[in-house]
């Protein structure tokens, strides 16, 4: 008996591969979709992350940075200073 494949119908998933934390701490969206200032998920929403290893949309860390109004900026979790960890 023989077969023949006529179609294949491939998918393909992504994720940002962020450990222990499957979405953002501040706007509570995952991190495979995009924050609320941003209307399509990927590169131009992607997520970083602190010395203190939370994660958060790029977008959602600047304006908690904004929001403070001491110049000390903190994680919005641990309330540790917040440094980017670096790669």
């Amino acid at each position: 008996m023989k077969i023949r494949v006529k179609r294949i119908h491939g998918v393909a998933t992504w994720s940002w591969g962020v450990k222990n934390e499957g979405c953002c701490i501040i706007c509570q969206n995952p991190f495979e979709a995009c924050c609320p200032e941003c209307t399509v998920p990927g590169d131009g929403c992607p997520p970083v992350f602190g010395r203190c290893e939370h994660a958060l949309h790029m977008h959602c860390l600047v304006k908690w940075l904004e929001s403070l109004k001491d110049a000390q900026h903190k994680c919005p979790l641990c309330r540790e200073e917040w440094k980017f960890r670096e790669a």
